[in-house]
């Protein structure tokens, strides 16, 4: 679905931003899913040095969000509208998480996506539904 070239412009992009300073970063693919990683560190630890949460929706939200705007062609607005998010297993203290974003529905309007947060062993350590509107442009 993405390739190489289409990431390193978004990574570029993201540098200055929330998505930067968490270091997320796109990765290529050649699957209907959108891939990215993020470190385990400081920017996204929580007190108990284990992933934070609240890094875990940042990142399934922008996953998503990504996704919703390659599928409207950057033709559209996408705005997140609904995050939920079951945490199941503590991460690792170090290392990266990397998210799988599946589209479920692919609406005029809206967009649905599962969002799995693993570990480099590939445990499961959280899954997120997120919810995106499909805006038009104003001209």
């Amino acid at each position: 679905m993405l390739t190489q070239e289409f990431c390193d412009d978004v990574n570029e992009r993201l540098k200055n931003t929330m998505l930067g300073a968490m270091g997320i970063r796109f990765l290529p693919t050649d699957e209907d899913i959108i891939l990215a990683e993020m470190p385990i560190c400081d920017a996204t630890r929580q007190y108990f040095g284990i992933l934070h949460g609240g890094a875990s929706l940042a990142m399934a939200e922008s996953v998503a969000g990504l996704g919703s705007l390659y599928l409207v062609n950057d033709e559209k607005i996408v705005c997140g509208a609904q995050v939920t998010g079951n945490h199941i297993a503590m991460s690792a203290t170090e290392g990266k998480v990397y998210a799988r974003a599946t589209c479920l529905h692919a609406g005029r309007t809206s967009h649905v996506w599962n969002v799995d947060i693993v570990g480099e062993d590939g445990k499961l350590i959280s899954t997120e539904r997120v919810t995106n509107y499909i805006l038009p442009k104003k001209q």
